[in-house]
């Protein structure tokens, strides 16, 4: 038997634009400690194996920051905070409902368009 792979992928901005850029950051000074909790979580709930925390660069939502994406199902999260990642986890990872308050608003992140639809899109 081979090892299983994670049930959910969990992508956290860690985005940090330096100062006096005119967009706003998934990091700074009051979020900088977000994806470690996010681990710890993870960890003390041994939901470690199962479920694949990853930092990753701009997940293009800056105006709703701190914002992570919840895998499968193109679930994008907004304006973080610990609380917010703990009922995240509980509610959704282990729960298997997402935390609809807590989503992006449609017109934020509406359905996704193919890449071939796209090219058609822009007359190629």
């Amino acid at each position: 038997m081979g090892i299983p792979q994670p049930a959910f992928y969990i992508f956290k901005c860690e985005q940090s634009a330096p100062p006096g850029m005119p967009k706003p950051s998934c990091v700074n000074d009051n979020t900088r400690d977000l994806f470690q909790h996010l681990g710890m979580k993870l960890m003390e709930k041994g939901l470690i194996a199962t479920v694949q925390p990853i930092r990753t660069g701009c997940l293009n939502r800056c105006q709703q920051g701190p914002v992570m994406l919840v895998e499968p199902g193109h679930h994008m999260y907004v304006e973080l905070t610990k609380e917010k990642i703990d009922r995240i986890i509980d509610e959704h990872i282990i729960g298997e409902k997402p935390v609809a308050e807590y989503l992006i608003a449609e017109e934020f992140w509406d359905v996704a368009i193919t890449p071939a639809k796209m090219m058609k899109m822009a007359g190629k």
